[in-house]
């Protein structure tokens, strides 16, 4: 006896999107039920599946997630991204740099709020000069997705940047009592034989397929069963030199797989 297309579906929908992809290969009856919209209704978050503000041109619910893995959708009044990762439909969002908490951000003459080609922001925090660099962001874990393994990513450009290589920079995420911090160095140009040797070895960024640079801050497990704020900072406060030519995009928080 063969299954139905219906059930097949069901079937799926307790599987995950690389399955569902997988088995769509077994057969014609395979393929028609895991493009349905049973299927992919099931690996959209809820808040996502429910929204009215997405855009309803999209054919299919698969349409609507691979659109939601391959474009990050601008919420909470333009301040914060989402995104969902494509092969597990795990949750990732994007804090912008007007969500963060940044010393003196608000004064014109330590930062400036500027458009910057290729932000998914409308505005991003580049630095005039600071001698204090502190950056905090916050989020939910009741926001993301339950039993998943997440890091924090800092993002950023520098342009013509300079006293970031006096001190090393703290990176560091705090969650439910548990904290994990480390110093990096912020600049990947900065050669080491050039370096006070507390920078040898320090972990640097690296470029974004989109042009930005990121460095990880840090790593946190979501079991989703209490609810916790997570705390991600930034921090260079001990050489009092003044720093420059740092653009902030904002702050990711998406799963790790190790």
């Amino acid at each position: 006896m063969e299954l139905t297309e219906g059930c097949i579906a069901d079937i799926l929908s307790h599987t995950t999107p690389v399955d569902a992809c997988r088995l769509s290969l077994v057969s014609k009856s395979f393929r028609f039920a895991a493009d349905s919209d049973t299927v992919w209704n099931r690996f959209l978050p809820s808040i996502i599946s429910q929204s009215s503000f997405l855009p309803h041109n999209f054919p299919s619910k698969k349409a609507l997630y691979l659109a939601l893995a391959d474009h990050p959708l601008t919420i909470h009044h333009a301040k914060r991204s989402f995104q969902l990762e494509k092969r597990s439909g795990n949750k990732c969002y994007m804090l912008s740099a007007r969500d963060l908490s940044i010393c003196w951000g608000s004064t014109d003459q330590y930062w400036n709020w500027i458009s910057f080609p290729h932000s998914r922001f409308l505005e991003v925090a580049m630095l005039v000069a600071v001698c204090w660099f502190d950056i905090c962001g916050r989020i939910n874990t009741v926001a993301l997705s339950s039993n998943t393994l997440y890091a924090a990513f800092l993002v950023f450009k520098l342009i013509d940047a300079n006293g970031f290589h006096y001190d090393p920079a703290v990176l560091s995420v705090s969650v439910g009592g548990h904290n994990s911090s480390k110093n990096v160095c912020l600049d990947p140009n900065l050669e080491d034989e050039n370096l006070d040797e507390r920078f040898q070895g320090l972990q640097r960024p690296y470029a974004r397929s989109d042009g930005w640079l990121e460095i990880e801050m840090g790593e946190f497990f979501n079991s989703g069963l209490e609810e916790d704020e997570v705390e991600m900072r930034v921090r260079e406060t001990t050489s009092n030199w003044w720093k420059h030519g740092f653009i902030l995009e904002g702050i990711e928080v998406r799963p790790k797989h190790v």
